[in-house]
Formats: structure tokens, sequence, C-alpha cells
């Protein structure tokens, strides 16, 4: 992306925010593992989205006066020349600014004495921070220590709620953003086909792994998208899996919903393959239900249509096929076989932190998500494809990726091919 992104993610947030108020964004912290050893750190997606700056311990400050006038400045850890021998060189200041577009550039020991200095200069009335917590029982971040000094030091600030307006910028995607979604979609189609021509029975769930990571890895450092649900056989009736000890025998679906990412944007791509190469008779019906039901949804779907409807509607329509087929005794049973939904937004976060929309709007990207789970048969897929709302409709963004049974059994005929080329970009 380049600085214009970001600065413009910026403005149309300052828009958002009231006059005489302050912004404070962090990147976050290393979270410890294990004795000297930490988690890879991964930056704050909404700090990402404002500052284009990936890195641990950064801060951004924004003042907007009473006039709507904006002063912005990035705090970035200082030299160390021993600490970066062992992790790494740092950001330096001029590179900050390249990146963000914010010219002002300090060091993390200066934040807490500039914020003092504004917070009791009387000029501000709010300060904006990004506070969420998936569950209550979250660890602490940076924002939530900034808020407890805020409540006991500067009780007459108000506390503005940052990550209510970024989710709202967040729910359509900018043209640079959907072609960035458009390289990682032929990324994991490079990964997802080169496991699909490895399948063969006796290959452990690992081995997959290992194929598509060193696809991904032909493209760059950003790698997955998220951790790579991988599963054969009975392992597909656990939805979120991530084990990879299971060996796929001869007979089982191989399940895979993986994804990579692309200049920080991400995808989400699920297939279902018999590992032999060859659909079984109930696994052919099976996955043809669930394409019809893909392919219905595609033809639906476009602006003004309710966002609750995305899965309703896949529900019933599966249901249909499913009774008609004689899987399903009544329509109103279809949770049987469907356990779950899939409607989520892809975006910076592959399920993406956006404004939750109630209806379908142009430029917004979410999965179509058709998932079938048979534990009597034996058979457990998902068909998950990225779907690209237009003015007039939707594109399917990852329709390169083989999801037909033809497409799917013809590219596992050619075998596996080793030494993948980066040539796709």
């Amino acid at each position: 992306m380049e600085k214009e992104f970001y600065q413009g993610n910026r403005m149309r947030l300052y828009r958002g925010m009231k006059e005489n108020s302050l912004l404070v964004m962090f990147s976050g912290m290393e979270v410890r593992k294990t004795a000297d050893e930490f988690y890879p750190f991964y930056t704050s997606r909404n700090f990402l989205y404002l500052t284009g700056l990936d890195g641990k311990e950064l801060v951004f400050l924004a003042k907007k006066d009473g006039e709507g006038q904006v002063e912005e400045k990035i705090y970035i850890l200082p030299p160390d020349l021993l600490k970066e021998r062992w992790t790494g060189a740092r950001i330096k200041p001029d590179r900050a600014a390249d990146l963000s577009g914010i010219g002002d550039v300090g060091y993390v020991g200066e934040f807490a004495g500039e914020f003092h200095r504004l917070a009791s200069s009387g000029r501000y009335q709010r300060v904006y921070l990004d506070l969420y917590k998936e569950d209550p029982s979250d660890r602490e971040e940076p924002a939530h220590l900034l808020l407890g000094q805020i409540r006991e030091n500067y009780p007459y600030l108000e506390i503005g709620n940052a990550n209510i307006l970024i989710r709202e910028l967040r729910t359509i995607k900018q043209p640079c953003e959907i072609e960035a979604m458009k390289r990682a979609e032929k990324i994991t189609c490079e990964g997802i086909t080169a496991m699909m021509r490895a399948s063969k029975p006796g290959m452990y769930e690992y081995q997959y792994k290992a194929v598509f990571d060193y696809v991904l890895g032909q493209y760059g450092s950003q790698g997955t998208a998220f951790p790579s649900i991988i599963s054969a056989g009975k392992n597909n009736f656990c939805i979120h899996y991530y084990s990879y000890t299971g060996q796929a025998m001869d007979g089982d679906m191989i399940l895979n919903d993986v994804g990579a990412q692309y200049d920080h944007l991400m995808n989400d791509v699920s297939r279902g393959w018999p590992c032999s190469g060859k659909f079984s008779e109930r696994q052919r019906l099976l996955y043809e239900c669930a394409l019809q039901t893909s392919d219905h949804m595609f033809g639906i779907i476009m602006p003004g249509m309710p966002m609750k409807e995305v899965d309703a509607e896949a529900r019933r329509y599966n249901a249909e096929l499913l009774v008609d087929a004689g899987v399903l005794d009544k329509p109103e049973h279809i949770g049987t076989y469907m356990w779950h939904g899939g409607a989520h937004h892809v975006g910076f976060d592959v399920h993406d932190a956006v404004k939750a929309p109630e209806v379908i709007a142009p430029g917004m990207v979410f999965c179509v998500d058709i998932g079938i789970y048979h534990e009597e048969w034996g058979i457990g897929f998902r068909l998950e494809d990225n779907c690209l709302v237009t003015q007039d409709g939707c594109e399917n963004l990852s329709v390169i990726t083989p999801r037909t049974v033809e497409e799917i059994e013809d590219t596992m005929r050619k075998g596996f091919v080793p030494g993948i080329q980066a040539e796709i970009l």
C-alpha cells in the first residue's frame, strides 16, 4: 500500500471525531510464550490500517483542535545496537515517515510526558482509544492501561470509542485493498492446487500443510492469513482443527480452510476433495449440493440485500437440495448437516473487524461458506469462497481455485509438480 492509503484512512477517521479531541493508538506488545521466548509479534490491525507501520511498541497520537485542524505524531522505539543485534534493526524515523505519511516522528519514551501536557492543558475534552476486547477475560492491552491512567489522573476527559469509528471505515474496501486481495487469492490458489496434486492415501495432514506452506513461501514473507485448518476423515468434524496429526486413508475427504495474505490483506478459502482423487457417489452427491448452493448465492447477492439473508438463504437452499437428494428428511432439520454459517467479512483480518451491516453494499468482501458434515457417512467438508459486492451484483474472487468435481479431479490427475515458481504476481 502507498502512504496515501493510510493518510486517507486517517482523514476519514478524523471526520468522525469530535473537535478538541485526542486519538491514541498502540501497535501492541509482545506476548510471552515461555521462559525467555515470545510469540511472533502481530501488529494491531487497526493501528496498521491507520499508519502502515508494522512493529511492536509503537504509538500514534493525533490532536484535533476546535477548528477541525489535526496534528499527528508517531512514536517509535529508539536505536539500541545491542537489542538490534539480537532481534533485528528497528524502524528509523525517515522510514516511519515515508511509510505512514506522518512527518513528526519521536521516540516512545517521549509519549507519556507529551500526553500529560496535552491532557492537562485544558484544550481537549475527549480521548479516543481502541478498547476492544473479544472477551472480558482477554489480557489488558496498552490502551486499557492508558484508560486506567486517564480515569485516575484526568477524570475530566471523556473517552471516545475509536474502534467503532475504524470498523465503519473498514467495512467498505478500497480499490487498492481489493487488488491486494486478488493477489492473495492467486497465492492461495497455488497452495490449494499443490495440495490437491500431492494428495494420496496414506498422506498425513502435516504433509498437506507442508505443501501449502512451501508454496506460500515462494511469494513472500507474509505467509498464511491465519492458522491453516487441514484435516482428513473423522477430523473433518472438528470445525477449527489445528493438530495436523491424522492420516488420510483411502475413501477419506480432505478438508482445508486456508488463506494467504498479500500487503496485509487476507482471504479465506475452503475446498474439499477425496484424498484418492476420485469422488465416491456419496461424496459427489453432497459436494454437488454444496456447489449448487454456493453458485445460487453468487447469483443473487447484490447491493441492498439484507446481510443476514446470506446465511439464511444458503441454509434454505441447501436444505431443499438435500431433501430432494433423499439425504435430509425435512428442511427444518438442516442443522443436522450444516453446523455453521460463514458470511464473515475479510480484509485486514480474516474475520474482519467491521461495523456489522444491515444491508449489503458495493465494496464489501465477505465469505460464502457452505459446509456439509455427514457423520454417519464419514463425509465432512466445506466450500468457501470470497465474495466481492459490485455495483449490480457480486464477483467470486476465489473462483480461480478448482471448485467443481470435474475441476478438482482433473487437477488431481496431473500430480504434484515440485519447484513452484513465483510468477503469478
